[in-house]
């Protein structure tokens, strides 16, 4: 049976999804989180401030933090400053899954606006920094930090599979190597988020060319973004090189074994980190329709030389090539259920 998803249902069963080699959340907590990152080590993606302090440390780019906010006083203080920031981004420090982020795009009347638009009058955003702070989005609910940072342009080859929003690209390290890589792009649907959940789509990044393949929006297989119509196969990531160079340079950092890195790609600046996950999610196997546990298999069965430096690229390129690609099933067909 090919290790892809079975293109002419949607659904399969459990052992169909074994044989597919799909990984599912008990095997990710149980063998690959638990065994390979260490609980001291969560802190540091936990909190988007310490994953900032150590990109800063090892020459990672990452977006300029223009506030951070750790008191009710100084979200009445920061009203003014928000005036003259133009265009920024509002993000809970321990958040989780996209969730408790606003992206402001301008100042108009007296309201800050939304990337569609939309007005957000300062008692909206005021009372959604103060959430914030409250723990609404952290993880266990925690009191938690308002960061405000810079809004990334993003790369103008990304503008045409791109509605308000700025897409990013998820990479999944397993023992310092990128195993998957996919590109979360916004839609109407998703508000402008490159969040899954919210109706953005995700379309699969080929390790070695860094070029994507197929499409999945709520699982199901797209093949067109809904709202521009372009193609979402056929896209070239910019800097791709570089950008999983940066995965690897943080991984290593992080001292983690299995991370998720987040970037977006500026148009001037290049790859930029968002946040690292220690915990990233499995609907990275849907874009791909291919199971992950072959490609975690492949790095398993490599010596300690090759999983270090540049030899990791080596790695990749194996990993890749004993898989089909996965271009051959981007039909507009339903995706299995993972």
């Amino acid at each position: 049976m090919s290790n892809h998803f079975l293109p002419e249902r949607s659904w399969a069963w459990p052992e169909e999804l074994r044989q597919l080699g799909v990984l599912g959340i008990n095997a990710r907590n149980l063998k690959f989180i638990s065994e390979r990152n260490e609980r001291n080590r969560y802190p540091n993606v936990d909190n988007k401030l310490n994953t900032k302090l150590i990109c800063h440390a090892h020459g990672i780019p990452v977006p300029e933090t223009y506030a951070v906010l750790a008191e009710h006083s100084d979200v009445r203080r920061f009203h003014e400053r928000a005036n003259t920031l133009g265009d920024f981004v509002v993000k809970p420090a321990s958040g989780s899954a996209g969730r408790g982020i606003i992206i402001v795009s301008g100042v108009e009347n007296g309201d800050f606006l939304s990337p569609g638009g939309d007005p957000i009058p300062w008692s909206d955003l005021r009372y959604h920094l103060s959430t914030i702070l409250s723990g609404l989005y952290s993880l266990g609910g925690q009191i938690d930090q308002a960061i405000v940072e810079q809004r990334i342009v993003s790369h103008q080859a990304l503008s045409a599979v791109t509605t308000r929003g700025t897409p990013d690209v998820r990479v999944v390290l397993y023992r310092g190597v990128p195993v998957m890589a996919m590109i979360r792009l916004p839609t109407l649907e998703s508000g402008g988020c490159a969040n899954l959940h919210q109706g953005a789509i995700a379309a699969a990044v080929d390790l070695l060319s860094g070029e994507t393949y197929g499409g999945v929006c709520r699982n199901r297989i797209v093949t067109r973004h809904p709202d521009t119509q372009q193609p979402i196969g056929g896209i070239e990531i910019p800097a791709w090189k570089e950008l999983l160079g940066s995965a690897m340079q943080l991984s290593d950092a992080l001292e983690m074994g299995y991370v998720g890195v987040d970037f977006v790609i500026d148009d001037s600046m290049g790859p930029v980190v968002l946040e690292a996950n220690a915990r990233p999610g499995l609907a990275i196997q849907v874009a791909h329709r291919e199971g992950l546990l072959p490609r975690l298999a492949c790095v398993d069965a490599q010596s300690d030389e090759m999983l270090s430096g540049d030899r990791r690229w080596e790695v990749i390129e194996r990993m890749v090539g004993q898989q089909p690609s996965g271009a051959e099933n981007s039909a507009s067909q339903p995706a299995a259920d993972s």
